[in-house]
C-alpha cells in the first residue's frame, strides 16, 4: 500500500451493498488503536443542510485565534486529502498511505470490515490524535445516531437543519429525522439549533432534557441580522458584535455563521476567541462550491445543492447574485436522492438545463432525469460532466449566468475548469506515519 491511488482503491472496496449503520465496527476499530478520539476535544456537527459551511466557519475562526484545528467534513471536490485538514494543510497523500496502511495492520487480524466511511473516520480521528489538536470540527456523514463519527463526546454538539434528505435511511417525516440527527445529542453536552420547523425543534428539545443538556437555539437566544450598512449584527446569551463581515455568499450562510457563533459562546471558557479574532475568521472562511462565483467574464455560479431545500436557497439568492441574467443550468444527481422535486424548481426559472451525469457509481441516469422535465422547459443531455460544462461556456452570452448544481460530485468534476478560483490550501509534505 505505498502508492496512493492503490490505497484509495482498496478504500473505496471497502464499499457493501446495503448501507448498514451502526457504531460496533468503529468503536471496536478505534478501541484497538487505542481510542484515538479520547484524545483531543471535538466539535460535532450533524444536519441537513448547512453542517459543512458551519464547520467551516469555526475552522476559519479558531484557526484565526491561534489554535491547532482539526477539520473533518464529506464529501470532496477534487482530492481525498480535502476532507482532512490540521489548520490550512490538507492532510498529505503519505499520511493517508501509511496511517490507512498502520489501522489496516491491526484490524486485518482482528477481522474487522469497515465500511469506507467508517475507514475515513478511524482515519481522521488518528491524524487528529498524533496531531495534537487543540479542537478538532467533525461532519456528520450520514444521520447522526447511528453515524461512525457519534462515538465522540464533544464540547458541543452542532444541528444546523433538519430537512427531506436520506428517507430510506433516516425515516420519512421530519420528526423522524430529527431523532435521528438528534442521537448527536449527549449528556450534559450543550447543543447549540439552527433554524428549525416546530416539529423537529420539538423533538431535539426533547432529547436535550432527556440528555440534561444546555440548548441554545436560533431565533430565541442568538440571531445575526443586517445592518443598514449591509454588514451584520449578532446578538447572544453571552456577547453581542456590530458591523462583522461574512466573506460567503447567500443568506443561508449568515444562517450558518450564526450557528457557529453561538457555538463559540459555548466554548468561551475552554477555546476563549477574541472579538477581532472572530471578524477575521467570518472575513477569511472559504467553502469551495457553496454558492462559489467562480469566474465573472463569464459569470459562473457552482452550488453543490443536492436536496430542495438546498436548491430552493439556491434560486432565491440568483436575484441578488445574477440580477437580469438567464440562468442556464447544468445539473447531475445521485439515484438515491428525491431529484423529482428539484426537476420542478428548475423548471420555474431556467432559461435552458443541461444534464449530466458524474463519474459515481451512484450517478442518476441524466436521460432519466431529462425526460422528467416538462415540454415546457428547454433540457438536453451531455454525456461527461465536463465536456456539458465546455459546450455551456461556449455558448453562454453577456447576459446570461451558468448555474451548476446538485451534487458536490458534479461541482468537483468541473470546478478544474476553473483554476482561479482557488480551491487548495498548501498540502502538507510529511510522509511520517500518524499510528
Amino acid at each position: 500500500m505505498s502508492d496512493y491511488s492503490d490505497t484509495l482503491a482498496w478504500l473505496y472496496g471497502l464499499e457493501v451493498e446495503r448501507m448498514d449503520l451502526k457504531l460496533e465496527r468503529t468503536t471496536l476499530a478505534l478501541r484497538l488503536g487505542d481510542d484515538p478520539q479520547r484524545q483531543f476535544p471535538s466539535i460535532h456537527i450533524a444536519g441537513t443542510n448547512g453542517k459543512g459551511s458551519t464547520a467551516a466557519i469555526l475552522h476559519a475562526i479558531l484557526s484565526a485565534a491561534g489554535y491547532r484545528v482539526g477539520l473533518f467534513t464529506s464529501p470532496h471536490l477534487m482530492d481525498f486529502c480535502e476532507r482532512i485538514r490540521i489548520g490550512t494543510r490538507w492532510v498529505s497523500r503519505p499520511e493517508v498511505v501509511d496511517t490507512v496502511g498502520a489501522i489496516k495492520s491491526y484490524l486485518e487480524p482482528a477481522g474487522i470490515r469497515l465500511t469506507p466511511f467508517e475507514m475515513m473516520t478511524v482515519l481522521a480521528f488518528h491524524i487528529f490524535a498524533q496531531a495534537r489538536v487543540d479542537i478538532a470540527i467533525v461532519e456528520v456523514g450520514l444521520g447522526g445516531r447511528l453515524d461512525a463519527t457519534n462515538v465522540l463526546t464533544p464540547l458541543v454538539s452542532i444541528i444546523t437543519s433538519i430537512g427531506l434528505d436520506h428517507q430510506q435511511y433516516l425515516g420519512s417525516t421530519l420528526a423522524e429525522i430529527a431523532c435521528e440527527k438528534g442521537g448527536i445529542i449527549k449528556p450534559a453536552v450543550p447543543v447549540v439549533l439552527g433554524k428549525l420547523d416546530q416539529e423537529s425543534r420539538d423533538v431535539l428539545y426533547r432529547r436535550a432534557r432527556d440528555q440534561g443538556s444546555a440548548i441554545l437555539s436560533y431565533g430565541q437566544d442568538f440571531t445575526l441580522e443586517k445592518e443598514a450598512s449591509g454588514r451584520y449584527c449578532y446578538g447572544g446569551k453571552r456577547s453581542q458584535y456590530e458591523n462583522l463581515q461574512l466573506s460567503l455568499n447567500g443568506k443561508f450562510q449568515v444562517h450558518n455563521a450564526a450557528v457557529a457563533l453561538a457555538s463559540l459562546e459555548c466554548l468561551h471558557d475552554s477555546l476563549p476567541v477574541t472579538a477581532a479574532q472572530m471578524r477575521a475568521g467570518l472575513q477569511s472562511v472559504h467553502w469551495p462550491g457553496r454558492l462559489d462565483i467562480v469566474s465573472t467574464h463569464p459569470l459562473v455560479i457552482l452550488d453543490g445543492a443536492h436536496n430542495i431545500q438546498a436548491l430552493q436557497a439556491l434560486l432565491a439568492e440568483l436575484p441578488d447574485l445574477a440580477p437580469n441574467r438567464r440562468p442556464l443550468f447544468l445539473f447531475g444527481v445521485m439515484r438515491d436522492k428525491e431529484w423529482r422535486p428539484m426537476v420542478a424548481a428548475l423548471e420555474q426559472m431556467a432559461a435552458e438545463v443541461v444534464v449530466t451525469a458524474v463519474a459515481q457509481s451512484r450517478a442518476e441516469d441524466p436521460y432519466a432525469v431529462q425526460r422528467a422535465f416538462s415540454a415546457a422547459c428547454s433540457v438536453r443531455t451531455v454525456e461527461g460532466a465536463a465536456e456539458a460544462c465546455r459546450q455551456l461556456l461556449h455558448q453562454v452570452g453577456s447576459q446570461d449566468v451558468i448555474v451548476v448544481c446538485g451534487s458536490l460530485f458534479l461541482v468537483g468534476e468541473v470546478l478544474p475548469l476553473f483554476p482561479e478560483a482557488g480551491v487548495a490550501p498548501t498540502i502538507s509534505q510529511s510522509a511520517r506515519p500518524l499510528v
